[in-house]
């Protein structure tokens, strides 16, 4: 029997071999990706599965969104059940940036669970917005946010992600200094896999709830999740999607298959789904991409 071997190959391109037993068998073929940078690890063990372009800088887009939602959850005495009045300050944001939305309203009140929920299905930045205003400290609005995204760059630091910078609590990026690299962000995605709060959240492919209106109403939010892998590859599980000029079109993934949990990200991909279809069947040793049939949106329904 030979043992489990890392194999560097050139671009940082690197893949984790089975280990073999008589009779020998091939290695499964490395798979071919469209996003510029990639990288798969096991949930577990934090293992490498699968890399490419490994620790080049890129911009993330609304992944981002996958840290404010493990920054909210890691906050010492977070209230899930808080709840936040949704200001004009927030729609006013979405409008202004062209950002994707959860259309919340404003006088309305959502828990912080409910939040949670608008930030990660339909990637709402109003919700994004609403979170780090409600989390970060300070007396202004403006110095709150800031707060909140200190609080995202204190996390990545903790997790000794030296090429990942946050300077947007949503993806939206001021001033370019957004970034990671597919290593950092797949070692993020693992840490914010483990709260089981975020894996209830993103294994929704739709999430229907009640806000309470100004006017002491009831309104009802359908967001449907902009993740397609999800009802489409068996055992995927979430996570976030994310798309922008500079970044193209993003994922980050996590799929559960007989217990074992894969977690991954591909970054400027033009076929993000399928990409991250290939990188599971590569660590499944399947072939479901090839037959993969992508779950349809409701028409109307926004893409990020």
């Amino acid at each position: 029997m030979r043992r489990a071997a890392t194999v560097a190959l050139s671009g940082g391109l690197l893949l984790t071999a089975s280990p073999l037993t008589a009779p020998a068998q091939a290695a499964p073929a490395i798979p071919s990706i469209s996003a510029k940078g990639g990288y798969m690890v096991d949930q577990a063990t934090g293992k490498a599965i699968y890399g490419k372009s490994n620790n080049t800088r890129r911009q993330m887009a609304s992944t981002t969104k996958v840290v404010t939602a493990i920054t909210v959850l890691t906050t010492p005495g977070v209230n899930l059940n808080r709840k936040v009045t949704v200001k004009q300050t927030y729609r006013d944001y979405v409008v202004r940036e062209g950002g994707s939305t959860a259309n919340l309203q404003t006088g309305d009140v959502l828990t912080v669970r409910q939040l949670l929920s608008a930030l990660m299905l339909p990637s709402g930045c109003d919700a994004a917005y609403a979170l780090a205003d409600t989390l970060g400290t300070g007396s202004t609005t403006a110095a709150r946010t800031k707060s909140f995204i200190g609080m995202m760059n204190k996390k990545a630091a903790k997790l000794g992600l030296k090429n990942t910078k946050f300077d947007s609590f949503d993806g939206i990026s001021p001033g370019g200094q957004n970034y990671t690299t597919p290593a950092d962000m797949a070692k993020m995605a693992r840490h914010a896999f483990s709260s089981p709060v975020l894996q209830e959240v993103v294994k929704a492919t739709r999430y229907v709830t009640t806000a309470t209106t100004s006017k002491g109403t009831k309104r009802t939010y359908t967001w449907n999740n902009t993740n397609t892998l999800l009802g489409s590859y068996k055992g995927a599980v979430g996570m976030k999607t994310g798309t922008g000029t500079a970044a193209g079109p993003c994922l980050v993934f996590a799929a559960t298959r007989n217990g074992k949990t894969y977690v991954g990200v591909v970054l400027n991909g033009t076929d993000r789904f399928r990409d991250a279809a290939k990188l599971l069947d590569f660590g499944y040793g399947s072939t479901s991409a090839k037959s993969m049939s992508l779950r349809s949106l409701p028409a109307g329904t926004q893409r990020d």
